[in-house]
């Protein structure tokens, strides 16, 4: 059988994962943490899948994660070195401490609030205080005269600091790699200068923690981090494509998706996979202005389909628009394509797991973590 018989086997939407690519931009990604000195704590909110994380930092980690659903699953396959990078929540510490007891994983808790620390109190829990390089989402200025007051509450309560982390998320509005470089630098001095002051205040302060996919990627200097975190990067997607931060033989994600309808009076060919399947995000759009809610390619080679996009859509409609109506004979109603996603966090997040692609054949499933 060849692959597009595998495909015509599978019902749609499913998500496809190309192994082969997939490893590929593990060992990139590798190669740059490597030459840089650095611990690569790989972000697992985009694919949120064990054998994913098994190719990236084998069996125990470190990791990042953005739900404690997540940290959860992971810690009850095996891994300890665990960072929830996302603002910690007096209501969930009692959840994150049972991880950490239950599970035996070194679980590392985020806060930028001295509320947060307070509340915290007795638990004893490991934390690392946020501070902002630019992306005016979470986090203190590192010059911030909290910082201090933050970490203070956080270790009165009899919990440790352990360092601090930043996150650049403004450099997904860079273009040029050119553009991406000071932003890095940016990123690298803002933890570097704050994990200097609660050092000088007698705070141990051992991890300094920066990354984005953007920034570790065009990254020129690395002095005073001690580990980057990026996750987009193992499968990539039209998003980061659209910046220059990978090429198109690079996307390892994609939507099998079925044709269902010929509208030829609006010129539009729909297929099974609309809005849910796809998502609405239109990130790509701000550099690739024509790629509407995904790429249509072919479903056996990836081979894009002469710029064909999914231009609208539904619940569950995706709508193709056609200038030439030779596509009605060329994808008739029951054939297969693929669609290439803006953002991959946001279309992995609608499926149970993936379908794997490898040497070119259908080579068995992956299941994911969802929810909170």
């Amino acid at each position: 059988m060849s692959l597009t018989d595998d495909l015509a086997q599978l019902e749609t939407p499913c998500l496809l994962l190309d192994i082969d690519r997939l490893q590929r931009n593990i060992d990139r990604f590798n190669a740059i943490a490597a030459r840089h000195g650095v611990t690569l704590r790989p972000h697992l909110k985009t694919l949120k899948c064990v054998e994913a994380a098994r190719m990236t930092v084998g069996a125990s980690g470190p990791i990042t994660v953005s739900t404690l659903a997540e940290a959860e699953h992971f810690a009850r396959a095996g891994y300890r070195d665990i960072l929830y990078a996302v603002g910690m929540a007096p209501a969930k510490l009692a959840r994150a401490r049972r991880i950490r007891q239950e599970l035996g994983a070194d679980l590392l808790l985020l806060t930028d609030s001295t509320r947060l620390a307070e509340a915290a109190a007795g638990m004893d829990l490991d934390f690392l205080i946020e501070v902002d390089c630019g992306d005016a989402r979470g986090g203190l200025p590192a010059a911030s005269p909290h910082l201090l007051a933050v970490a203070a509450a956080i270790e009165a309560g009899g919990n440790r600091v352990r360092g601090v982390l930043t996150h650049a998320g403004h450099s997904y509005g860079a273009k040029d790699p050119a553009d991406v470089r000071p932003i890095a630098a940016t990123e690298r001095d803002t933890a570097v200068a704050a994990a200097r002051r609660l050092r000088e205040a007698g705070y141990a302060a051992d991890i300094v923690s920066i990354g984005s996919t953007p920034t570790v990627a065009f990254a020129e200097d690395l002095t005073g981090v001690t580990e980057v975190r990026a996750g987009v990067y193992m499968p990539f997607d039209l998003d980061q494509m659209s910046r220059g931060v990978c090429q198109p033989e690079d996307l390892a994600l994609s939507v099998l998706a079925t044709v269902i309808g010929h509208n030829r009076e609006a010129g539009r060919i729909l297929i099974d996979a609309g809005g849910l399947a796809l998502s609405k995000d239109i990130s790509a759009h701000a550099h690739l202005p024509n790629v509407g809610y995904g790429l249509v390619v072919d479903p056996e080679t990836a081979a894009p389909l002469e710029g064909l996009a999914v231009n609208g859509a539904s619940q569950e409609h995706g709508k193709i628009d056609i200038a030439d109506p030779e596509w009605y004979a060329r994808l008739p109603v029951g054939a297969q394509v693929r669609v290439l996603p803006n953002h991959a966090c946001f279309t992995a997040a609608a499926y149970p797991g993936y379908r794997l692609l490898q040497d070119g054949r259908l080579n068995g499933q992956w299941t994911r973590v969802n929810g909170w």
